[in-house]
């Protein structure tokens, strides 16, 4: 039987989701008619850290699905990063989950 490697990047990812494991709030981002492609993913990778390649799914998830989680971790953390999305003119809420 052979193993797979994965790809340094799908490694990062995979350490951000396990990271997030036990917290209890999310950033939830809406989709709406005024920000571009560019200008959200740009937002994701400048204030949320993400890679490139997570912020553009986000933004094709927050497109077809109307919203989507893109940040998890206490709500005291969230904050400043919910007010970033914010100021750069995304429409995004806390909201904390069992």
């Amino acid at each position: 039987m052979s193993t797979f490697n994965f790809p340094k990047e799908d490694e990062l990812l995979l350490e951000d989701v396990l990271t997030d494991i036990g917290n209890n709030s999310e950033i939830i981002v809406f989709n709406d008619d005024f920000n571009t492609f560019d200008w959200v993913i740009k937002s994701f990778v400048d204030v949320c850290k993400h890679k490139h390649t997570q912020a553009e799914q986000l933004s094709l998830l927050i497109h077809y699905k109307g919203k989507a989680s893109v940040k998890t971790g206490p709500k005291e953390t969230l904050k400043p990063i919910k007010d970033a999305l914010v100021d750069r003119g995304l429409s995004a809420v806390i909201e904390e989950f069992a």
